[in-house]
Formats: structure tokens, sequence, C-alpha cells
């Protein structure tokens, strides 16, 4: 089978590289053309450019960009009608991925379609999912509600479990050292994490910075952690440089970055976050958090007239819970923030609530079952078998 993959944020070549490995191991021989990042590179994959161009988020940040992402458009729509694959595997990313099927499928009226992570039209825009079903055939879910929504549009959708509950934790003996290693050793920990856009970061870490002054002043031994992305560990060390509680930024180019990463997550006693999916992996480490976030004025006018839910926080919305405390938007500030923290500090209720509904949210995104990436291949597999195609 030969297999076209498009990913354009990290969280996307991860998800397709395990999607990759799944394919390699159910349908020896796939061979794979497309975009992507390090996690599909290692699976055999020569991205047909950076994929990092791909990165931007929210209408203001686009816009700057717009010639050069409508040129990798046809660029990539080139490549598959060039390639003729079995199948075409978009992975997140709909504004980029969307466009790019529309015009190869103008070229290629058969072409074979499957898009991982379904929209999120149960929080905003839940016309998507209509817009999507004329370009896209089948739909790999990674949360346990989302199918009936891309099934009332027209498209099959299966739920292949979240990538989260496959991801390897740090040992006991790894926390440890990594603790001695920065010089925390016994301390209250705090992981801050601002984002992993440049824009997102520099919004973000002014505020972060500033909750986290009244917490440590009431908790002076406290240490701050703050992971950070490739190319921007210089930019977020100047950002940081004013913080309270000796704040180590952890450089994902040293040596040994993905296990820094992995025990600074299960060394946390405590979380900072932006909003996004970091909120399943701080849950699958169990640690308390509290969720911030906030856009450009521009995006934000717009965010505030179309999201449908009172909470954006994956913890909380799996859970059906909203045990997360969470500041979006023109509720992002200092003060609110500060307070909600310094009550998981020390409130064993607010904790235990928290700990309870990331147990149950660990269960529903497929804890304990087929790993991941396995799953959406053997999705993948059936739906190709359905269409009469490779598999």
């Amino acid at each position: 089978m030969k297999a076209f993959l498009i990913a354009g944020e990290a969280s996307g070549d991860r998800l397709g590289g395990a999607l990759m490995a799944g394919l390699s191991t159910l349908a020896p021989g796939c061979t794979f053309q497309g975009v992507g990042g390090e996690a599909m590179a290692a699976q055999g994959l020569t991205s047909l450019f950076p994929m990092q161009e791909l990165s931007v988020m929210g209408l203001a940040e686009v816009l700057p960009r717009y010639v050069a992402l409508k040129r990798r458009i046809a660029q990539t729509a080139q490549a598959i009608i060039a390639a003729r694959p079995d199948v075409v595997i978009t992975i997140d990313s709909p504004d980029f991925c969307l466009r790019v099927l529309a015009q190869a499928r103008r070229a290629l009226p058969g072409l074979r379609t499957v898009h991982y992570v379904a929209p999120s039209v149960w929080a905003w825009r839940p016309g998507r999912a209509a817009k999507m079903a004329p370009l896209v055939d089948h739909v790999l879910a990674l949360l346990p509600f989302e199918p009936p929504y891309m099934q009332a549009a027209g498209m099959s959708c299966d739920f292949v479990g979240h990538p989260v509950v496959a991801e390897p934790r740090a040992s006991l003996q790894q926390v440890l050292d990594f603790r001695t290693r920065h010089g925390i050793d016994a301390a209250p920990m705090l992981l801050v994490l601002p984002g992993s856009r440049r824009g997102e970061i520099d919004r973000l870490a002014p505020i972060f910075g500033a909750a986290l002054k009244p917490v440590i002043a009431r908790h002076p031994a406290a240490r701050v952690v703050v992971p950070t992305v490739a190319a921007l560990t210089d930019h977020v060390r100047g950002l940081v440089a004013g913080w309270p509680g000796a704040p180590v930024v952890l450089d994902p180019g040293a040596a040994l970055a993905a296990e820094e990463k992995q025990a600074a997550f299960a060394s946390a006693d405590l979380a900072l976050a932006a909003s996004g999916t970091v909120s399943l992996e701080l849950a699958a480490n169990w640690v308390p958090m509290v969720i911030g976030y906030d856009f450009n004025p521009l995006t934000r006018f717009l965010v505030r007239r179309l999201v449908r839910l009172d909470s954006a926080t994956l913890v909380n919305l799996v859970s059906d819970t909203r045990a997360v405390p969470e500041f979006l938007l023109q509720d992002c500030q200092p003060g609110p923030i500060a307070a909600a923290l310094s009550d998981l500090m020390s409130g064993a209720p607010a904790r235990a609530a928290q700990l309870a509904a990331m147990d149950l949210t660990m269960d529903r995104l497929g804890r304990g079952g087929t790993a991941p990436g396995l799953r959406a291949a053997r999705s993948v597999l059936d739906f190709m078998a359905r269409k009469g195609g490779a598999g």
C-alpha cells in the first residue's frame, strides 16, 4: 500500500509516526510520502518541505504567511496527484490539509482520504464536519465522544484512543536523578508550560510569571521548571529570567532531552500550562494543574463568538467534570491564576478532585488497551478493505 501523509504540528508528527509504525507492522511493504517531522522521518518519510512552515495558529498569525502557505498547499496537492497514492492521511491542521485535499480531489475524484484527529465541532464551529465530509471519507478520533459527530455528517469514524496513554513514563530513579541534577531535591516543583509557539509564549509568559510571584512568595523553597521547544530555548530563557523560583529551562536540543522532559513531568507537584493537549500529558503523570490561555485581540474577538463550551480543557471534557481550573481569554489574569495555584498547593480537596478526574480521563482514552498507533493503523486498513483498496 502506498500512503501519502500530511502533518503540520509536532503533535501531528507524533501521531503520524505511531500510525506509520502501525501500518508497517500490519501491512509490511507499505510505503510513505508526504509532509512530516522527526517522528515520521524515523519511520521512513522524507518530507516535501520542513513541517515547521505549517505550525501557525490564529487568524492574525496566518495572514502574514498566507502567500507562502498557499504555495505549499499547491505543491502538496501536486505531489499527491503525481504519486497517485492508495490513501491520503491528513493529520490535524485542517485549514491546510483540507485545502490540499480539495485541489487533489479535483484531479483525482476517486482519491481515498482519511483525517486523523476529529475537529472539535462539539466545542466550536459545528459546521466544520459538514464542510469536511465532501473531502474526507474516514476519520480517526482521539476522544471517545467524537465519532457520532463525524458519522452524522456522513463520514465513517473510529475512536482509536489517545497517544498519551501509550507514552513512556519516567522511573522513580529518573525522577530522583532529575531533581538532584537540577538542585531541586525535595523542594516543591512547579512545571510551567506557556506554549510551543512563539506568539503564544510571548503572550502567556508575562502573565504566568506574574502569577507565580505571590505563590513563590508563600512557598519560597519552591522551584520552577520550564520545558520548551527547539529553536525557542534562548528566547524562553530571556522571557523567564525575571521569574521567581530560579527557573530551570529544559533544552530540547540537549543530550537525553526526551528523558529530561519525561522526568520533569513525573517530578512535578503542580503545573501551570497553556490550554492544549499538554493537559493530558500532565494528567497521565498525575500532576494537578491550572490552565490559562489567551489569543491576540483579533482572534480573541472571534473565538468569544464561536466557542460553544464552558471548558477548553480536555481533562474536564473527557471526565465530564470541571475539576481543572482554567482562565481563558479575558479571564487569563495573574491574580485569579495565582489564587488557583495557591489553592492546589495547600488544598487537599482540590487536588483529590483533579486526581480522580485524571484517572477517569485515562481510562476513557484507552489506558491498558491496544496502542493507539496500532489501533489507528487497523482502522485505516479496515477502511481500505471496505472501499476495496489495499490492505
